[in-house]
């Protein structure tokens, strides 16, 4: 059960982020009235996909933590389907195995939920890694099969595995002196790796030059890149109390968070263009689909929480 000062601290952030929405919604109303076009018009999809994302993690902050696992693993569910759909050269053999792909997320979750430690390191990465290669060498099927036993066990690595570190920040036990626990560090690196998504875009498109890798993402430059780094610096510095963070520990922190969301971006950029695809889905209208939204979580969450357990809980 939070206390009132924790509970208190927790409204605070989400009065912060639902501010930092309603301003940058305002915004780029207004300048799509002043000055229409092609990049306004961007910032005004990516603000309402902020809106349904801020949504769907504040609601998992504070219901019950029980129903934020399974949320969580709704998730994952949906990114590892987009993942699987548009996979190129799919084999025929492949499809009751990544059955077994699907079976692995209530698994990783109920996991994640008993906050068993160990099991939760070793499920995916070895005994899945491991069970799902085998199990496609039992098909007798060799051709092409070098490919399904790296791509499937990617695929969950990236959507199951790296997405579940969010849901286990609700497992850490408490610290003393840090009431506000897990959920208050779970709105501090999604908060914080969704606006590096913003804050780079934005410096991108006010200061862009100097393009980064531009057969990924033509898009990325090191100035946006840059800007939205030494941004998300400051946000960490000043959303510390959520933290059990101190000063220095937050500017680290978002330095983290800020390279390893960037690394997610454009690793999935990678695989979108590999596919000869803009999006992942459309189940978020107008802005592509889940895994679009959560890229960058897919590696700023593993990195972070690691980050969290070995300063305060590796005893």
């Amino acid at each position: 059960m939070l206390s009132v000062n924790s509970l208190n601290e927790i409204q605070q952030m989400i009065l912060v982020i639902i501010g930092v929405l309603v301003f940058a919604s305002t915004l780029f109303w207004i300048m799509r009235k002043i000055k229409p076009g092609p990049q306004v018009d961007e910032l005004v999809l990516r603000t309402k996909s902020w809106w349904i994302m801020a949504g769907i993690f504040i609601t998992a902050a504070l219901v019950h933590p029980g129903i934020s696992f399974v949320a969580f693993g709704f998730l994952s569910f949906a990114a590892l389907r987009e993942l699987s759909s548009i996979s190129k050269n799919a084999r025929i053999e492949d499809r009751s195995v990544i059955f077994w792909a699907y079976l692995a997320i209530p698994v990783q979750y109920y996991i994640a939920y008993m906050g068993w430690f160990a099991p939760f390191l070793i499920f995916i990465p070895v005994f899945m890694f491991t069970w799902i290669p085998f199990l496609l060498v039992l098909k007798g099927h060799t051709q092409d099969i070098a490919r399904s036993m790296s791509v499937i066990p990617t695929h969950l690595m990236l959507t199951v595995f790296s997405i579940s570190h969010l849901a286990y920040l609700l497992s850490l036990p408490e610290l003393p002196g840090f009431e506000v626990g897990g959920r208050g560090l779970l709105l501090y690196v999604v908060f914080l790796t969704e606006m590096n998504d913003v804050f780079q875009f934005t410096w991108g498109k006010l200061l862009g030059r100097r393009k980064i890798i531009e057969k990924i993402s033509p898009n990325k430059t090191w100035e946006g890149f840059i800007g939205g780094l030494l941004s998300t610096v400051a946000a960490a510095y000043f959303l510390r109390f959520l933290t059990p963070f101190s000063a220095e520990i937050a500017l680290l922190a978002g330095l983290l968070i800020a390279c390893s969301g960037f690394v997610g971006d454009i690793i999935v950029s990678a695989i979108k263009r590999d596919f000869g695809l803009k999006d992942t889905g459309n189940a978020i209208k107008g802005h592509g689909g889940i895994l679009d939204r959560i890229d960058s979580l897919a590696i700023s969450s593993p990195f972070f929480f690691y980050f969290v357990y070995l300063l305060y809980y590796v005893r």
